[in-house]
This record gives C-alpha cells, sequence and structure tokens, in this order.
C-alpha cells in the first residue's frame, strides 16, 4: 500500500440549501436543531475524531500530504474543533511538512478573528465559494452572500496569513449574460487569489434548480453560450497568469490543488464524515449519508461504512483514462490499440487534441478539445 493518505473532512451542515445543489448537505431546520449550529460544532467533531482512529486502523499509510475540509459550509464550525481533526491526524500520522491543508469557506461565514484562529488552527489554504459577482445571477443560484462580501473575505484572508486564496466560480446561470460573466470574471481577477476553479452550471434531479427547469419555469443557456464562456474564462486566466492544469482549474505557478491532484491521479484518501468516500489502492468504500445514521454507526460499531467495491483493473484503467485525460499533460496514447489511435488522429487534424502533443505520443486537450473531453473519452474507453 502507498504510504501517502490524503484526507478529506466532511462537514454536511449548511445554513440554507443552495437550488442547484445535490451534495450531501443538510440545513438545521431538515435536523430539528438550533439555526445557529449550537452545539453541534464539538459532537460533531468528536464522531470525525472516531473515524480518524477507524483510518490509522484500516491503512498502512504513514504521510498524511493533503488535507480537504468541504461540505456543506465548514466555516460554520469553531475554528478551534476543526484543529482538533488537524491534531488527530497529526497524532495518528505523520503530517507532511509541506502539508496543503485546505478549508472551503462561504464569504459571509468569515470574520477576520475566525480567519486568523483558522490560520492558528493549521489551515494554510482556503477557498471561496464566489460564484458570480452579479446579485441577480447569485439569487438564481440561491446563494445568500453579498458578492461585495467576497472581496472583504478575501482580503482578510490574506491579512490572515494565508498565501494560498482560491475562489470557485460558476457560468451558464439562467438569465445570465455574456456581461454578466464578464463582470465576474473582472472582479475574481481583481483579488489577490493564487487559485480559481470556474465549473458549468449542471442541472441535477431532486435539486430544486432541476425542478424549475422541469416546470419550464427557468430556462437553461443554450450549449454554445456556454462553451463561449469557457472559453472567454480561459482567455482571461491565462493572460491573467493563471495557467489551467485541469479542465476547470486553473492556478498561478506553484499554486495548484495538490489535494484535488490526489483524485486525478488515483492516489489514496480517506473521507471522512457522512456520505464521504475513500480509496485505498482499488478498494473504494463510502460512509452512510445522513448525519444521524452516521452518529449512530460511529457510537454503536465504530465504522460508518455503507458499502465498497474493488475495482478491476480494467475498471482501474478506464478511471485513470477518464481522470488523467482532464490534466494540462494529458495521458500517453502507447497502451491504445491501433483503432483507437486512428480515431483520435481525427481528433488532431481537426484542432481538439494537440499535435505537439501527439507527436510525442500523448493524448492531449487543446483549449476547444477540453470542451468535448466527454465525447473524447468515450473513444478511447468504449
Amino acid at each position: 500500500m502507498s504510504s501517502d493518505l490524503a484526507f478529506y473532512v466532511h462537514v454536511p451542515y449548511c445554513v440554507r440549501r443552495c437550488g442547484y445543489c445535490d451534495f450531501n448537505t443538510y440545513t438545521p431546520a431538515e435536523l430539528a436543531i438550533s439555526s445557529d449550529l449550537s452545539g453541534v460544532s464539538r459532537s460533531y467533531i468528536d464522531l470525525l475524531i472516531h473515524e480518524i482512529d477507524l483510518a490509522r486502523a484500516t491503512s498502512r499509510a504513514t504521510q498524511v500530504p493533503t488535507i480537504f475540509f468541504g461540505g456543506g459550509t465548514p466555516t460554520l464550525m469553531e475554528p478551534s474543533d476543526l484543529g482538533r481533526v488537524i491534531t488527530a491526524i497529526s497524532d495518528r500520522f505523520e503530517i507532511a511538512s509541506d502539508a496543503e491543508i485546505t478549508i472551503e469557506a462561504n464569504p459571509d461565514t468569515v470574520t477576520p478573528q475566525k480567519l486568523e484562529a483558522l490560520r492558528a488552527a493549521g489551515f494554510n489554504r482556503i477557498s471561496f465559494g464566489m460564484q458570480s459577482a452579479a446579485t441577480h445571477v447569485l439569487a438564481a443560484l440561491d446563494r445568500t452572500h453579498n458578492p461585495e462580501n467576497v472581496t472583504t473575505s478575501v482580503l482578510a484572508a490574506r491579512s490572515a496569513g494565508f498565501d494560498e486564496v482560491s475562489v470557485d466560480l460558476i457560468y451558464g446561470t439562467p438569465g445570465e449574460s455574456i456581461k454578466d460573466w464578464s463582470q465576474t470574471l473582472d472582479t475574481a481577477l481583481a483579488l489577490p487569489i493564487t487559485h480559481i476553479s470556474a465549473y458549468a452550471l449542471i442541472v441535477e434531479q431532486g435539486t430544486k434548480l432541476g425542478a424549475q427547469v422541469k416546470r419550464g419555469e427557468v430556462v437553461m443557456p443554450d450549449d454554445d453560450e456556454t462553451a463561449d464562456k469557457y472559453l472567454l474564462a480561459d482567455e482571461r486566466f491565462e493572460a491573467a497568469g493563471f495557467s489551467w492544469y485541469e479542465l476547470s482549474n486553473w492556478s498561478k505557478p506553484g499554486s495548484q490543488s495538490r489535494h484535488n491532484m490526489a483524485y486525478w491521479l488515483g492516489t489514496n484518501w480517506w473521507g471522512a464524515g457522512p456520505g464521504a468516500h475513500s480509496h485505498l489502492d482499488g478498494r473504494r468504500f463510502w460512509n452512510v449519508k445522513h448525519p444521524n445514521a452516521y452518529k449512530e454507526r460511529i457510537l454503536s460499531t465504530g465504522n460508518p461504512m455503507a458499502e465498497e467495491e474493488l475495482l478491476t483493473e480494467a475498471a482501474k484503467q478506464s478511471e485513470s483514462v477518464m481522470l488523467r485525460i482532464r490534466l494540462r499533460e494529458g495521458i500517453s496514447a502507447a497502451a491504445f490499440g491501433s483503432d483507437v489511435v486512428l480515431r483520435l488522429s481525427d481528433y488532431v487534424a481537426q484542432g481538439y487534441l494537440d499535435e505537439s502533443g501527439w507527436s510525442q505520443g500523448r493524448v492531449v486537450l487543446t483549449r476547444t478539445g477540453r470542451l468535448i473531453a466527454d465525447r473524447i473519452v468515450r473513444e478511447i474507453v468504449l
């Protein structure tokens, strides 16, 4: 087994559920708990520490290169409690001296004092959910934050000592114009950040947005407009010194998300918390989803696992292709048969795969090729 083990720590609480979100998150009303989540922080962190004990007993890994706190809204928890998770991991594993320790944050849930406390607790990277700079776009997404708070929070994070600051953007929201998106890009690039993620809005079944689209109450923009927004973002980011390293991620030199790279490269990670997924050398397993069920399992058996699967060699190969082709360095063409190579050569001729990379035996997406990455993957995997 690998000597490295990344940790993902899931915090499933949100003050309000966004209309587009299908993540495993819960509001206080849904859980019948206090709206300010008082009393939840310490008790929930205690459960996570129990699961870290399980990770220590299960994995032979010795070193932790990255820890990522996601959600939900991790910044609803007390910084001192979040710090207890880092300490627990440190007590049971060796946290690398240059470890990347990230927390996701809603701009409305942090203050300068909280950011300083998070930095003191051991966090050195923070990712703010910005989504858009246009208030009507945020309203369409059911986002609660004031767009001005993003700038305030980013500046406060830098003042608190966070050298690595990222923002997440969403494009393709109903009612978002190219002008709106351009304004969002201008606002993001004016911030003292080192990393940007930009994702196309996906309509998920079971969400409020999904129901609205199904009923015809809102209309999603057409694919060409969404593609234009991606191309505009990539052009603007690259011009500002942010290089793409994965389809939806751009960074300043040396500021890639090392934790997310662990997923894309198929290394080992442990996901702690309700619904979190883990991967250990071809074995994938995931926890029960509901926080109450998670608590019951932890307290009764010490193991919150719901199900597991062993990946076949074919499945590992397919997943590796699907994930690695999303990266700037692409994948080697050497493992593919002549029929696949012939099909891929057509994509080179059409400008979707990089000609220079192809001449060196690699399958590397061009800017326009990134728009049809899924189609190209199907040519390779199927």
